[in-house]
């Protein structure tokens, strides 16, 4: 094999600006959350230790030598970045915080609100409350319960429930009333607003709004015939929409490393500007030429999904390197990241916290620093041309990527990259295809059919990747999560580059983590110690929500409602090796126990599902049946005093006694309340039953039936639980499956002590992770998987 020809190493880096760019970059990331007031302390100590050390500098050296010059440039870069990130930052901050808007907000004020939607609606899956929305708005006038109007042009975000708030698009001015609260902080969101009532619009949208409303509306049309996981997913690869995205194709993303296909981000921009240029080229077009069509094709494009500031940075990220390749000057394109970055903080300082900006800068910078290098380092060594490409490309944006994700999931994947290299081939065609079908399908929707059809094809590809990733044992790897295990990959990934330079170090390198990956591997998929031997019942932790295992037989068991989330629920079954759910018990229909039912049935069989005699909420009823259907489950309803035998589980239904109304909550207090037998230990299961259906459960039931070993503590540990309820339980265990950082005050301090006096052992997924009951020689026994460092429960 002839191997090419390498011309010298490649010129360093241009880093001139870098330092301007991170200086303004954290410098703004610190003033979200420290404030405007410090910022401005820390921003003037900067200016004042800048310009000394430049004039102490200079003043010693006389004339500097060129390492001397380029150090004084450095210092001067990071301080002016300190310095208008410090402004820009304290500036925003400062109207954020003004305490006209701060006073309403804080007194949870009933107000009127005159608002601009800045980014489409996104659905949100909040514990009992299905269709809920998150809205992202611009504030325009405030009027409050005095009856003042008050002008505030302050980013506000909306939580709405009402069906009206759906297929708003951005730049649409309306009028809401609703309920004001603070928010979380972090960034420049002054107020949030409560409302369940339907907007009031006040005239449309701009024309470059409906325009992309009418052709994304088209790509869905033609996607409307095609199989459900690839018809799903091209909508969201080709521009964001993820509305008909199934939640199993979703989390399977999410857990291989290839979420960041489901959004638009700065390869999908590349990706159809780049083949503008490539067709431009070979027409032979002039540089000029090409730029004004690649200008065109770059605005249509950002019309097309939505110039929201989202896109807008994707496109600023994802245009970086083209306009560099165009200009025939590739060292030109760190400066321009630099400049963008720089450019973007200032006029949005909120992107400095924001995930995705992360990782579109990073994987930019990935791509400009390393995958050149390494390509090349490829090819030195035999690797033709195209494969060298197709290998540095995703491995330099996932080692440049690594260390948000970790921080932000906790893990570290160790299937993204070679899914992701997997995936290459099909990105750019899916992409292409799905935006002719997006532009075709206004004017001709025959052929936009046939091209979202033949799109259909690379999507499935990726649809298949994802699914089989997933699946892999132990793909994923637990880490420390936030900030202090972001740094710590962070600062490994440098010094195994650095090191790496050094032939004998990088054998070393190679070596070592091989190593430890197999060693790593090994351990997870032998030695896991989880499920622990002779369980009889485990509390996923599924969030803020309910999913509780019964063992049938290995690789067999019961479930007790499905968690919030597919995922969540699905990872816990996978955790059990079960691969078969023989009974499917829905307590009751909120979203917090039926929300990942999907998650049950993926790759798994399903036998039956028991539901309750009560159909409310009807979505989370519709949510099951459908479920059921499709995965070709019998359903069956039960009611109290019925028995049900799986194997060796015996379930014993006590209520509700009779249909409750007028309570507190009538789907909670119409919840199953089970009584199983597993192994001759008895776990008494009441769903979310909350003090009106336990005292009627109590006054129904004999005494010997309600005592119980293990009992799932109602409701995520609610004040809503009757004592002598409690009392006639008497458990040995008490499981609190609950969310961390939930809303709601679960689980109550009192409960919990009350629990504890009289003996009973508390175990609480959000601080152990799943948790266990376990039958020994010696009794009743418990055991924690513990939760991954720095990683809460989803």
């Amino acid at each position: 094999m002839k191997v090419p020809p390498v011309v010298g190493d490649p010129p360093p880096p241009d880093l001139r600006l870098a330092g301007l760019a991170v200086a303004a970059w954290l410098t703004a990331l610190a003033g979200l959350h420290l404030g405007p007031r410090p910022l401005l302390l820390v921003a003037g100590g900067t200016a004042v230790a800048t310009t000394l050390s430049t004039l102490h500098l200079l003043g010693r050296l006389g004339r500097p030598g060129a390492l001397a010059r380029r150090f004084g440039w450095i210092v001067v870069a990071v301080g002016l970045g300190v310095l208008c990130g410090a402004a820009a930052t304290s500036a925003r901050l400062l109207v954020r915080d003004a305490p006209p808007v701060r006073a309403l907000a804080e007194k949870h004020a009933p107000v009127t609100a005159d608002l601009v939607v800045r980014d489409d609606p996104r659905p949100i899956r909040s514990a009992g409350r299905p269709g809920m929305l998150l809205v992202s708005g611009e504030l325009i006038r405030l009027t409050g319960p005095d009856g003042q109007p008050l002008r505030a042009s302050v980013r506000v975000l909306v939580l709405a429930t009402d069906p009206g708030w759906r297929g708003l698009l951005p730049g649409q001015r309306l009028t809401a009333e609703g309920r004001l609260g603070v928010p979380r902080g972090g960034d420049l969101t002054a107020a949030v607003l409560a409302t369940t009532g339907p907007p009031q619009r006040r005239g449309t949208p701009s024309w470059a709004q409906r325009a992309a409303g009418t052709l994304r509306a088209g790509l869905q049309r033609a996607c409307a015939p095609l199989p459900d996981d690839p018809g799903g997913l091209l909508p969201g690869l080709v521009v964001g929409d993820t509305s008909r995205l199934p939640p199993a194709v979703e989390e399977d993303f999410r857990a291989t490393g290839m979420t960041h296909l489901n959004a638009v981000s700065g390869s999908n921009v590349a990706i159809v500007v780049g083949a503008v240029l490539l067709a431009a080229r070979w027409a032979r077009a002039g540089p000029w030429l090409a730029g004004v069509l690649c200008g065109v094709a770059l605005v249509g494009f950002v019309i097309l999904v939505r110039p929201s500031p989202s896109v807008v940075r994707a496109a600023t990220m994802g245009a970086i390197g083209l306009v560099a390749l165009a200009a025939g000057r590739p060292r030109a394109a760190l400066p321009a990241l630099a400049a963008a970055v720089t450019v973007l903080v200032l006029v949005d300082p909120e992107l400095a916290g924001d995930a995705g900006f992360a990782l579109s800068v990073l994987a930019t910078g990935g791509l400009l620093l390393l995958a050149p290098r390494w390509r090349d380092g490829l090819r030195r060594r035999g690797v033709p041309a195209g494969l060298a490409e197709a290998l540095a490309v995703p491995a330099a944006a996932q080692v440049a990527c690594g260390p948000v994700v970790a921080g932000i999931s906790g893990t570290v994947s160790l299937v993204a990259v070679p899914a992701n290299l997997l995936a290459v081939p099909a990105i750019a065609p899916a992409t292409v295809l799905g935006v002719t079908a997006a532009v075709l399908s206004p004017f001709w929707p025959a052929g936009a059919g046939f091209v979202a059809w033949l799109a259909s094809w690379p999507a499935w590809w990726l649809v298949v990747i994802a699914r089989h990733g997933a699946r892999l044992p132990a793909g994923t790897l637990a880490w420390p999560g936030g900030v202090w295990g972001a740094l710590l990959l962070a600062g490994l990934t440098v010094a195994l580059l650095v090191a790496a330079r050094r032939p004998l170090v990088r054998r070393l390198v190679a070596v070592v983590a091989v190593a430890v990956l197999v060693g790593a591997v090994g351990v997870r998929l032998v030695a896991s110690g989880w499920p622990p031997p002779g369980w009889v019942v485990v509390a996923c932790a599924v969030g803020q929500g309910d999913a509780l295992v019964l063992p049938v037989a290995p690789g067999r068991a019961v479930l007790i409602d499905t968690g919030p989330e597919p995922g969540a629920v699905d990872a816990c079954l996978r955790r059990l090796g079960i691969r078969e759910v023989s009974l499917l018990v829905v307590s009751h229909f909120h979203l917090d126990h039926v929300g990942g039912v999907a998650g049950v049935f993926r790759g798994r069989r399903v036998a039956a599902v028991l539901t309750p005699p009560s159909p409310d909420p009807a979505s989370g009823r519709a949510a099951i049946r459908v479920a059921a259907t499709d995965g070709r489950a019998t359903m069956r309803d039960t009611t109290a005093g019925a028995r049900h035998r799986v194997g060796g589980v015996e379930l014993l239904v006590l209520g509700p006694p009779y249909p409750l109304a007028g309570t507190r909550s009538d789907p909670n207090n119409n919840s199953l309340v089970l009584r199983a037998t597993v192994a001759g230990v008895t776990v008494l299961l009441p769903g979310d039953a909350e003090t009106e259906e336990q005292h009627a459960v109590l006054v129904r039931t004999p005494p010997d039936q309600l005592r119980a070993d293990v009992l799932k503590v109602a409701h995520h540990g609610s004040a809503y639980q009757d004592e002598s309820f409690l009392a006639a339980v008497r458990p040995a265990v008490a499981l609190v499956p609950v969310g961390t950082g939930n809303t709601y005050g679960h689980p109550n301090p009192a409960l919990l002590s009350r629990l504890s006096r009289h003996g009973t052992r508390v175990l609480r997924t959000d601080t152990d992770g799943d948790v266990a009951a376990i039958r020994t020689d010696d009794g009743l026994a418990v055991a924690r998987r513990g939760l991954p460092p720095g990683r809460p429960p989803p």
